[in-house]
């Protein structure tokens, strides 16, 4: 058994952009069923590109995320470019079309939003707005003739979610979910050293993400626009790490809401959660979220080992050990990554690995979590497999 916990070039081989959404998926950035690494995906990509332009995107909604985040990323992108933008607040407009050169014709509101169908230079809606808001614009991209990127959590119901994916395919239009850790080093490397069982098979998992959060974005401490509070905003990246990590879907769940300390701050959702995810032959997932206390760790223990990240979720910075030593890893423009996977899908009509099945699976989970904290009950998640066995698109 080979435990050697990272080599850049064999990593690269042996994953490529690896990514999970079911047992028995194919481990790729798109799922083709080919074992390409990401320089081959590049490279036929941008074959698909030359001599002509890069696809088009717009951010609707210009917050911190797309502030920070997106559009500087959409600089470093390859395949895809910033085409335009959807705000509704008018001040933020000349300083995005003088920084990014977008033209006044490529600059909607939320009223005109739908003329965005009459745009050939837009070829992909990615919808970062509040939570809630997700569904109609996501629907509304799709009924537009546009490839959609939905911000995570998907949305706030799992009923909103299937109407996204049915708009999505009614159209004839890709949809993708926002994330980015399934193309980001760090996270491949934990998905192979647990899916492999590198170590041997994982017995334990810990995933944990909690922040300090403050009253620059208040839409966060409302139920009604967030769906919750730190569950489906960072808790959602300990679901997802556990299961990559892991390799499988847990068939139910255990949660605890946290004592409110600040009962002004969080009168409309949790101040944090431990929840449980049970995996099917018997290994759990102890994951931890919180808006009131600040951690960031994935960390899965195995029968000859363990390996973790700490930092794990964060934008840059992330760093991996193993019990052999340090993760030699380069941190990477994640966004960039995740966009141009997405590009490359687009051009050659495949189907991206993080799509809205994915998204629909974790708010059932959410769902389920809530559940589970409300009643002290365990929630069994049976019937989240039966609902992504008849509609997932990600199978070989």
């Amino acid at each position: 058994m080979n435990q050697s916990p990272f080599s850049r070039r064999n990593f690269m081989r042996h994953v490529g952009l690896a990514s999970i959404g079911l047992p028995g998926i194919v481990s790729l950035a798109c799922g083709n069923g080919e074992n390409k690494t990401s320089s081959d995906t590049e490279e036929s990509a941008a074959t698909e590109t030359a001599g002509g332009r890069k696809l088009g995107i717009a951010l609707v909604g210009l917050g911190k995320y797309s502030e920070g985040q997106l559009a500087p990323a959409l600089e470093k992108t390859k395949l895809c470019r910033l085409a335009g933008i959807v705000t509704g607040t008018p001040d933020k407009v000349e300083k995005w079309k003088d920084q990014y050169k977008i033209p006044d014709k490529n600059v909607y509101n939320y009223q005109t939003f739908d003329q965005i169908a009459d745009n050939p230079d837009i070829d992909i809606v990615y919808v970062v707005l509040p939570n809630s808001m997700h569904a109609e614009y996501v629907i509304r991209a799709a009924e537009a003739g546009k490839h959609v990127i939905c911000e995570k959590p998907m949305a706030t119901n799992a009923v909103d979610a299937q109407k996204m994916i049915e708009a999505c395919n009614k159209a004839g239009k890709k949809l993708s979910i926002g994330y980015r850790l399934h193309f980001e080093p760090h996270n491949l490397e934990m998905m192979r050293l647990g899916q492999q069982k590198v170590y041997g098979p994982v017995k334990k998992i810990y995933a944990q993400n909690g922040q300090k959060q403050g009253n620059d974005t208040p839409w966060r401490l409302n139920r009604k626009l967030g769906g919750g509070g730190p569950l489906p905003d960072v808790g959602i990246y300990c679901l997802q790490g556990a299961i990559y990590t892991k390799g499988e879907i847990p068939i139910a769940v255990t949660a605890k809401f946290h004592p409110i300390t600040d009962k002004e701050k969080f009168k409309n959702v949790e101040e944090g959660v431990d929840f449980q995810l049970h995996f099917p032959d018997g290994t759990m997932a102890d994951c931890r979220t919180s808006y009131n206390e600040k951690y960031n760790l994935l960390r899965a223990e195995a029968d000859q080992g363990w390996f973790e990240l700490s930092p794990a979720y964060a934008y840059e910075g992330l760093k991996g050990k193993t019990s052999q030593g340090d993760m030699d890893i380069e941190n990477v423009p994640q966004q960039a990554r995740q966009m141009d996977a997405f590009a490359d899908c687009i051009l050659n009509n495949k189907e991206t690995t993080v799509p809205g099945e994915m998204g629909l699976r974790d708010v059932q989970f959410i769902e389920a979590i809530y559940r589970a904290a409300e009643t002290g009950q365990k929630v069994s998640t049976q019937d989240v497999k039966q609902v992504l066995d008849t509609t997932a698109k990600m199978r070989v």
